[in-house]
């Protein structure tokens, strides 16, 4: 047997022809003997643990659902199958996740990324740490849910689904636990990537306890989860600024590089706590309540170097390969180095209460919650080099492009103490700094806050119909974006007249050398960025006075009001049960954003407020129908018209404008003397109509085969055209007042939408069905297909959706038995457009090339003894230390804009439940 459980261990390239081999033996197990397919019975009924455990109460919940739905349960009180939220979600089918910071944050539903998806916990919608609507998952520690559901269907009493999924996290409900139990689970955690920056960690660890029991003859139920995490992630990042053709005959050159590597610390503290009252069957009221702080902290060092970008000259003769410049030197390069640093800090709470009471055939039931978040962010760059503005050292730059982007060779050694000063080297910002500023120090901070409450009332019937049932829901929500950016200036280069004074680093500050040696023969000076801006003394924070700071910062509300009644369906065709719900809802919103109007002309322009909004309203229809046939097959039909809001960054006011004085007296408006840029608070949401059509076989204990078809019609799509506008209340920066006050603006706007269809396979094959000599092995696999035409960039453009893969699969050999548990699992998606994070913290899109990650991970829980509830685990992620890369959308891969390495993870843990 060790042998065999070695053999697990697969390498990756194995696994897609495993999972090849056995889709094709699907039709054969779907004709498993009546005996092998009995239904997934109940958990208590089965003796399996752990991840088997995980899928057969994951099984029960897809077959029973009356929607198309994905679930993930807990392996165990306190463990769900995956470190985090997101990469267990990442497993599901049609999911597929995106990597930030080593890290995967967001998911994509079905090819639509995080904005057309909506994040519950326990049925509640949440706020989100972004600047919009989609939830980052790393807020959530997975130690303290009970398990996700992913709806992909829509039913009227789901308020708050999102246009491509909704996703509910639950924590656990004690009384329907039933038992009273005490989990603690402790690991440590080592990235392989080692220290890549001087005073930094590649070591953390991660703990947690739950404890769940049950008092006054069960009627009292009380459950508490505690997490804490404190992981690091050691990541090489390459990063051009674009390929211009300025090579020999056009060919593309390297415009100019800013690479680093970065030391990221994260740290998270989150607890839950659940008080549950039954005193009757007639009465049920549950308070949740959740806060969680997360922290992470990023030291970046490198160096930034402007090349044919920066107003260098490609010397002669370089290497040129079909239309790319291979390799080369630049000369007389001045450098900027970098010692960078960010950090982000989020403090999540949310609470509910819920009432439930039913009298006879009624049912009424009431949930009041609120939820908050606040993030304050920093986005700190400081500058040193050779000297100020231009004269300093130069240097010549050779570089030789690679799959990972490039390295270099430096005539300068970047890591001379003696020769590398506090300083502004090429003088940017001195129109704000004289001499140029030393840094950037960008501060801004988000709020979201959501208040709801929910009544419902049911009625049981006698017929098809065994219930209908109607409600309402009233949400509030609030959410704005403060910017806070500053220029840093040397105070003592504001003190020369000559403003040509660069500064040495105090030996105080000097951490020592760091070394870029993915990047060639890099090395840069390092110290603290914020201790020595916030500490030294040495630097003046002038605030931006640029319009462009101002109209950043938003304000967004809604007041949204939902109605519904949905009848649920429960009756006999024959030897077919036929269940599901049909219903509707009508959403009433009242939105509006308030911002500033600020002018394009002079240092930071004419500015004013500006308050708008709209006010609609829809009505969103669904049906569900599961034909639940003999032989534990299961058909389900879907019909339904569902949104998605606007993202809240397309809905904010601000605009800036132009306005053109010498077109004053024009009464054409193609000729207007008003112009502008902004938001757009009237925007409509998304709109999709959907059908989905799916066949599920249940075989064996945990075995089934899916295969799920999708289309969604997209009524409309939201991207940037110009439209009239009405500047009406606009001041006028100079000249005499216009004849018109209307004029075109680059708005955010509903324009045309296009199709999105699709199909997903799901297989899991327990091989104990085979031979009894088997049993405790199985294999987890799907896939997903998704086609679309929809141009988020409007008619006649190439760029696709963001998050979108046409391909994604997921992959899982495992043994699970007498204590034992051993797994991998290989994740692969295609090329994708990315949402990264760009300057201030902002949204920048990059074409992603396509992925395959591999886990795994082996453990023993001991089943007798005085160990009896020990357990201990060894954990792998992203074994093959898969990067991240990002290119010129349509054009060369050899392009390379972004490539990180983030390094592999391990963890080493041990857990004990009593």
């Amino acid at each position: 047997m060790p042998n065999t459980r070695t053999h697990l261990l697969v390498t990756a390239a194995s696994l897609p022809a495993l999972a090849a081999v056995l889709l094709l033996a699907a039709p054969a197990l779907a004709q498993t003997p009546p005996a092998a397919a009995a239904a997934p019975a109940d958990p208590e009924d089965i003796v399996v643990t752990g991840f088997r455990a995980s899928l057969l109460a994951s099984l029960k919940t897809k077959q029973i659902a009356d929607q198309v739905v994905e679930s993930i349960s807990q392996e165990d009180i306190g463990k769900l199958p995956d470190n985090s939220i997101a990469e267990a979600l990442g497993r599901l089918p049609g999911l597929t996740t995106q990597r930030q910071d080593g890290r995967s944050t967001v998911i994509s539903i079905r090819g639509l990324g995080p904005d057309f998806s909506t994040t519950l916990l326990n049925g509640r919608e949440q706020v989100s740490i972004g600047n919009n609507r989609g939830v980052e998952f790393d807020q959530y520690p997975s130690e303290v849910l009970n398990g996700v559901d992913v709806f992909k269907t829509p039913k009227a009493e789901l308020v708050a689904a999102g246009l491509a999924g909704t996703v509910n996290m639950k924590t656990i409900r004690p009384l329907s636990y039933g038992k009273s139990v005490v989990a603690l689970n402790l690991r440590g955690e080592v990235n392989d990537n080692g220290k890549l920056n001087v005073n930094s960690t590649n070591k953390g660890w991660r703990g947690s306890a739950t404890y769940v029991d049950q008092f006054a003859d069960n009627t009292v139920g009380l459950s508490i989860g505690l997490a804490y995490q404190q992981s690091p992630t050691q990541t090489e990042y390459f990063n051009s600024w674009g390929y211009p053709d300025g090579g020999p005959g056009g060919a593309r050159v390297i415009g100019g590089s800013k690479s680093y590597v970065a030391s990221d610390n994260l740290k998270r503290f989150g607890v839950v706590g659940t008080l549950e009252f039954e005193p009757s069957d007639s009465y049920n009221t549950v308070l949740d309540v959740y806060y969680s702080h997360f922290d992470v902290k990023q030291n970046l060092r490198g160096v930034e170097i402007p090349l044919f970008w920066g107003g260098h000259p490609l010397a002669p003769n370089p290497t040129v390969t079909n239309g790319f410049v291979t390799a080369g030197t630049f000369n007389n390069v001045t450098a900027v180095e970098r010692n960078d640093f960010n950090s982000r800090e989020a403090d999540l709470f949310a609470v509910g209460w819920s009432n439930k009471w039913t009298l006879d055939k009624w049912n009424f039931t009431t949930d009041v919650s609120y939820s908050h978040i606040k993030r304050n962010d920093i986005v700190l760059e400081t500058y040193s080099g050779t000297g100020r503005n231009f004269t300093g050292q130069s240097g010549s730059i050779g570089f030789v492009q690679n799959e990972r982007g490039a390295v270099f060779n430096s005539s300068i050694n970047y890591g001379d103490r003696n020769l590398i000063k506090l300083t502004s080297p090429r003088g940017w910002g001195d129109n704000v700094v004289p001499g140029g500023q030393d840094g950037y120090f960008n501060k801004p901070n988000t709020r979201d806050d959501l208040a709801a409450f929910k009544a419902t009332a049911g009625y049981e019937l006698d017929g098809a119909f065994k219930s209908i049932e109607a409600g309402v829901n009233y949400t509030l929500r609030r959410k704005t974006f403060a910017p806070q950016e500053f220029f840093l200036g040397l105070k003592a280069n504001a003190a020369d007249p000559l403003k040509q004074t660069s500064v040495a680093l105090p030996d105080s500050y000097f951490l020592g050398i760091t070394q870029l040696k993915f990047l060639g023969n890099i090395n840069v000076v390092s110290y603290d960025p914020y201790k020595l801006v916030t500490e030294s003394g040495l630097y003046n924070q002038i605030a931006n006075p640029n319009g462009d700071v101002a109209i950043k910062g938003w304000r967004v509300a809604e007041d949204v009001l939902t109605g519904y009644v949905q009848g649920n369906i429960d009756t006999d065709l024959g030897e077919t049960r036929l269940t599901g719900n049909v219903g509707a809802q009508v959403v009433y919103t009242n939105q509006s954003s308030q911002g500033q109007v600020v002018s394009t002309g002079g240092a930071g322009g004419v500015r004013t407020t500006i308050d708008r909004g709209a006010k609609y309203t829809y009505v969103l229809p669904s049906l569900n129908l599961s034909f639940r046939m003999p032989g534990n097959n299961v058909v389900r039909l879907g019909l339904s018209r569902s949104m998605a809001r606007a993202r809240t960054d397309q809905m904010a006011a601000p605009i800036s404008f132009g306005y053109n004085p010498s077109l004053a007296g024009s009464t054409n408006i193609n000729q207007s003397p008003w112009s502008g840029e902004g938001g757009n608070p009237t925007l409509r949401p998304w709109i999709a109509d959907s059908i989905d059509l799916s066949y599920e076989n249940y075989f064996g204990k945990e075995g089934i085969f899916a295969l799920q078809g999708f289309y969604k019609k997209l009524r409309t799509y939201i991207y940037r055209e110009n439209l009239p506008y009405d500047f009406t209340g606009f001041p006028v920066p100079s000249g005499p007042n216009p004849v018109l006050r209307q004029g075109f603006v680059s708005i955010w706007s509903n324009g045309d939408g296009g199709n999105l269809y699709g199909v997903e396979a799901t297989l899991t094959v327990p091989f104990g069905l085979f031979s009894d000599a088997l049993d405790g092995f199985g294999f987890s696999a799907n896939g997903s297909i998704t086609e679309t035409s929809i141009t988020p960039n409007g008619p006649g453009t190439t760029q696709p959706i963001p998050g979108y893969s046409k391909w994604v699969t997921h992959s899982t050999l495992y043994y699970e038995k007498a204590g034992f548990s051993i797994r991998g699992t290989l994740n692969t998606r295609s090329s994708f457009l990315a949402e990264v994070r760009g300057f201030g913290a902002g949204r920048e899109l990059r074409f992603a090339a396509g992925e395959s990650t591999v886990d795994a991970q082996i453990g023993y829980e001991f089943q007798e003894g005085r160990l009896q509830g020990a357990s201990v685990v060894l954990q792998g992620y992203n074994l093959t230390n898969e990067r991240f890369k990002t290119f010129n959308f349509g054009g060369d891969e050899r392009q390379v804009i972004d490539y990180y390495k983030f390094g592999r993870r391990f963890l080493v843990g041990i857990g004990y439940k009593f």
